[in-house]
């Protein structure tokens, strides 16, 4: 892909799913790619799948702890050289009714799903602001514009997430780096499995749920981690090169959105 080779990514969350998925794409089309995750055994297994002429390395911290994120981002630079692709990707899920959600879970889904992009973005947005080149693209929800029966911790952590790149790029554009958001929907990842409980599955998914307001999804389908990926490889690339402050839906229709 145009203005994807011999450019350096780093990819949060890259241990498994979405994350692996975006960090085998970029290095396919000739990234060099810092791979971050809390995940040792997940983050090796993931290098170890990167193929093209890049060099890749993989960084273990937690997006969490703002000391762990600008360490592995001073390291991913010492050994790959300047980073010019930040991709936004490790999340967590907690699900409940609104009204019972625990403190502990509110506050574990914020650290990461939006605590953690701000870590990342400030610790990378500050390097590529100095050099004036660069893009950012955060790996949010359809649920952070679509509202979601017992999903609000997540759908909530989503949409600041989303909200914060958008203000983020309105700040950059002056010094030419674009920031952008893809918004999966369902994608069949070990997170969706986790929300199935007995007797329910892809199919259930695919049909949506009328008591919990969910239409379905039109195409039929799930998404599949590597769909998700091609998304964020053309907001990367130079395909994408005027195209800043938006948000793609990558989710089969499901949020019906105009």
């Amino acid at each position: 892909m145009e203005g994807i080779g011999g450019r350096v990514a780093l990819v949060t969350g890259a241990a498994a799913g979405i994350g692996a998925a975006v960090a085998q794409t970029l290095a396919k089309h000739g990234a060099s790619i810092a791979a971050v995750d809390l995940d040792p055994v997940g983050l090796a297994a993931t290098t170890e799948t990167l193929a093209g002429p890049g060099r890749h390395g993989c960084y273990l911290a937690d997006v969490r702890d703002p000391a762990a994120v600008e360490a592995a981002v001073d390291r991913a630079e010492a050994e790959l050289g300047p980073i010019s692709i930040l991709v936004n990707v490790a999340g967590v899920l907690r699900t409940g009714p609104a009204l019972e959600i625990a403190d502990e879970d509110w506050a574990a889904v914020f650290a990461v799903n939006t605590s953690g992009v701000f870590h990342s973005c400030r610790a990378v947005g500050r390097r590529m602001a100095s050099r004036g080149v660069g893009c950012i693209v955060t790996v949010a929800s359809n649920a952070a514009g679509v509202p979601r029966a017992e999903m609000a911790a997540y759908a909530a952590s989503k949409a600041a997430a989303a909200h914060f790149t958008r203000c983020l790029g309105l700040e950059l554009a002056p010094r030419g780096i674009r920031c952008n958001i893809v918004a999966p929907g369902s994608t069949d990842t070990a997170m969706l499995r986790s929300m199935w409980a007995e007797g329910q599955g892809a199919q259930s998914t695919i049909d949506g749920s009328p008591q919990h307001y969910k239409i379905g999804i039109p195409l039929r389908k799930l998404a599949q981690p590597e769909e998700v990926a091609e998304a964020v490889l053309f907001l990367a690339s130079n395909r994408a090169s005027h195209i800043t402050m938006q948000d793609l839906y990558v989710d089969g229709g499901a949020a019906l959105r105009a």
